[in-house]
Formats: C-alpha cells, structure tokens, sequence
C-alpha cells in the first residue's frame, strides 16, 4: 500500500515473491549427482596419468655443503662406498653433490658417506644423466608421442629433460637476490635427442649426440639449434646436407664439431657449426666442413689454439681429428684447413669404429685435454692440441686431484705431473677383476671412479 492506493490493483495474476526452480526435482538432484561424480572420476584418471602423479621429488631438508679440498696428496686411496649408476657415463659431481642415475631415480649423494640428500623420480627409464651450468641434468625416455608414421622420431627417444639443483635436488635453478623473472623456470623441458645419446657442454650450451640428430640448448632447456634429420622438416633446404650419418661430435664455446658420412663425400667429413642460428634462425650456420680421410674421429676441440709462432696472442679455435692408416693426429683450424699433423703409437684397434655414444673418451681439466685412445691416454695442450705425454696401458683418461693428475691403470692409479706425464707415486687399488674403461672425477677429498654400471667412491 502507498497511502490508500493499492498498487496491485488491476492486476490479475499477482507474482508470487518466492518462485520454487524446476533444480528442486529429485531428477534434477540425481542428473547433477552424476556429473559430479563423472567430473571427479575424470579428473582422478587425468592425475594417475599425469606427468605430477608419475614423478616424486624428495628435496634435501638443508642445502648440501662442498667438502674441503685436501691440501696434499693423500698416501693412499681405497673404497669407501659404491652405487649403482647406469645412467652416467662418467662421474657427475656438481656443486656439494655427487649424482647418480639408475632406473627412473637420480640421486643426490653427500660425496664423503654416498648417503642419499635428496632424490627424483620418474616412471620412466633414464638416457643419461650429466651436468652443465651448476645443475645436474637428467634426460628421460619416451615412446608415446602423437608424431605421424614417417617421423624419424616416432619411435620414441631421449626427450624429457630435468634439471635439479644439487644443493636440494629441486627442479630448476632457484632465484638469485633481486633476481625478476617474466616467468616460473620449473627446470623441465620436451626436446629431442637419439636414444644412447650423451650430453656434451661447452659451459654456455648442451648438445646431445647421436647418428642422425644433434640438438643443442641454451641454459633455460630452450632449444637453441637442431642439425641433421630434424622431424617434420617443412623447409628441408635449412640443413646443409641430406642422408648424412654422424660419428663423434666435440664442443667448444657456442660451436658443435661433428664427423658426418655423407652419400656424395668421397670421405669422412669434419664440420664446424655454430650452436645458435643467426638473428634466431633454425639454419644452421656452418664455419667449416671439410672431407678429411675415410675413419676419422673427432677428438678434441680448443678456443685458445695459438697456431702462429710470429703472432703468440693471436688464437683462434681448432679441431684435433684422429685418423688410421697411419695411425695420426691431424689438427684443423677454424677454416678447417689441416695445418699440422701428429704421428699416434696406440693400439692397432685403438680407432677401429665409433664409440656407441659418439664422443671420444676424454677430460679437459687444468690446461690440456686428457684423451683416452683405448689402451693409451695422451695429454693434448689447449694451446694448440699438440700431444704432450702419453701413459701406456691406461683403462680411462683420468682427472685432476690434489695439484696432480690421476690415470687409472691395471691394479692401480698412476699419480702424475701434470706438465710432463712423470710418475710421481703409484697407489695399488683392488678393483676386483674389473677391466673395463674407467672415468674419473673428484669432489672435496673424494675420488670417484665410474667403472661400468657402478660408481666407486675412494679416499
């Protein structure tokens, strides 16, 4: 009522002021009952088969610390423990930690008990497991993909990759004081790389290996060049050559050395490319390819050759290539032009076929290069990779420890000077019948052998 006017007045049908919806009906009730239900099964499916519910991650309670560094040699060395390690084809120590892969798990390992500080895992077999920008760098094995049939990559290869900080093991590089980032960086991304692949660092880029395909990538996991037998390829006049197979790569700073066996070369082909494209192109841009002799392999490459005895501060990068019949050394530099030529005493199969991971076993620590030949370790200068010494009867080709070089022989490691290959000690080590190749790392006071499937820890 407003005063004696009754608004409704002339009105038929007055509104009711609450209206009963039709959702009251127990059909209604029911029919939202199952959509609810199917929504939570669907989901519940979605997380079992989600990459989340596949991986466990176990951080560290507390940062890992470095061990101290011993300030002389100790007298001896002997075990002091050992883990399975499949996935490193050499001792990965990075930061505080020493990190084992085997299965879908990669651990990190206080360097002095072998104790686990922190581990991830996925349910999915590991390729390799390396290092590269302060980070341990795990590579996974994929098969489903939604790839067509004629795609070289439908089968499947080492395609997930997971960086994990080993002071924590969590993914990714955490962020640094007054660090802004546009982004969240998780640590992980999708690539492509051949199954039996191996990752090689040139400490700015990681390229992967294999015979047919070679990726590289920057430090955030963004792939920053692709050479060879890309997938999908929609503008196949990008890659230089066509039906190519690849036998053993190199690195050095932003550029990838690479032996290619082409159809149409009367020879084994050495060919130096950059690791990123210009103006972010997905070309290749190639500094040098030239066809060098039929067996050859990619040794070593250096960014700091001095090649001009008239010019001592002008260097310049090159390329060290092995070649049989004679066996010889021969060196490339940045043209690829061959200037100088080594003779090689090593062992008649020493270059007999291609190592199954496509890199020559090598270590370059403190100055030189320390290459592995398969019965021989030959120290190469970084000057100008000229051989400096050599050590018969090697089974790896070392490491640096205490002001020393380490090089592992039958019942024992020979402790060496590095400038001229001089036995200073012998320490016998009980390797307990294993004879296979052996490379080597160190942490702090600890010395760490990889001998096939295992890690061995010494002190």
């Amino acid at each position: 009522m407003i005063g004696d006017e009754d608004v409704l007045d002339g009105t038929d049908n007055p509104v009711e002021r609450w209206e009963r919806t039709r959702f009251h009906r127990k059909r209604d009730v029911l029919v939202a009952a199952v959509i609810a239900v199917a929504a939570l099964v669907g989901g519940l499916l979605l997380w079992q088969s989600s990459d989340i519910r596949a991986t466990t991650s176990e951080t560290a309670g507390s940062p890992m610390t470095s061990p101290a560094r011993p300030p002389v040699f100790p007298p001896s060395l002997a075990e002091v423990w050992r883990a399975r390690s499949p996935a490193t084809p050499e001792p990965v120590t990075v930061g505080p930690a020493v990190v084992t892969g085997n299965g879908g798990e990669v651990a990190g390992r206080d360097p002095l008990t072998g104790d686990v500080r922190w581990r991830y895992n996925r349910d999915l077999p590991l390729c390799t497991v390396s290092s590269a920008w302060q980070l341990a760098i795990a590579v996974y094995a994929k098969k489903d993909n939604l790839l067509p049939d004629g795609d070289p990559r439908k089968a499947g290869g080492c395609s997930e990759v997971t960086a994990l900080w080993p002071e924590t093991g969590q993914r990714g590089r955490p962020a640094r004081q007054d660090e802004q980032r546009d982004s969240p960086y998780l640590g992980t991304r999708n690539s492509d790389a051949e199954l039996g692949t191996r990752l090689l660092s040139d400490g700015t880029y990681l390229t992967t290996t294999g015979a047919h395909l070679l990726t590289t990538w920057r430090s955030d996991l963004v792939l920053t060049m692709e050479y060879g037998k890309v997938g999908a390829i929609q503008n196949p006049d990008k890659q230089p050559r066509n039906g190519c197979e690849y036998g053993t790569t190199a690195v050095v700073t932003g550029k990838i050395a690479v032996v290619e066996r082409c159809p149409t070369d009367p020879g084994d082909r050495v060919t130096v490319y950059k690791a990123t494209g210009e103006d972010d192109s997905e070309k290749p841009v190639v500094v040098s390819s030239v066809v060098v002799g039929n067996g050859a392999k990619v040794v070593a490459m250096s960014e700091q050759c001095r090649l001009d005895a008239s010019q001592p501060d002008e260097v310049q990068q090159c390329t060290a290539v092995a070649l049989p019949n004679p066996n010889r050394l021969v060196l490339l530099n940045e043209k690829g032009s061959q200037i100088r030529s080594y003779p090689l005493d090593i062992g008649p199969g020493d270059l007999r076929g291609d190592p199954a991971d496509h890199v020559m076993s090598v270590n370059r620590v403190t100055g030189a290069v320390y290459w592995f030949t398969g019965s021989r370790t030959i120290a190469l200068s970084l000057d100008d990779l000229r051989p400096l010494w050599t050590i018969d009867d090697a089974m790896g080709p070392g490491t640096a420890f205490a002001g020393k070089i380490l090089v592992p022989v039958k019942g024992a490691i020979e402790v060496l000077n590095p400038a001229t290959g001089e036995i200073v000690a012998t320490t016998p080590l009980d390797r307990e019948g294993y004879d296979g190749e052996i490379t080597m790392s160190a942490s702090g006071p600890m010395v760490f052998e990889q001998r096939g499937d295992t890690l061995v820890a010494l002190r």
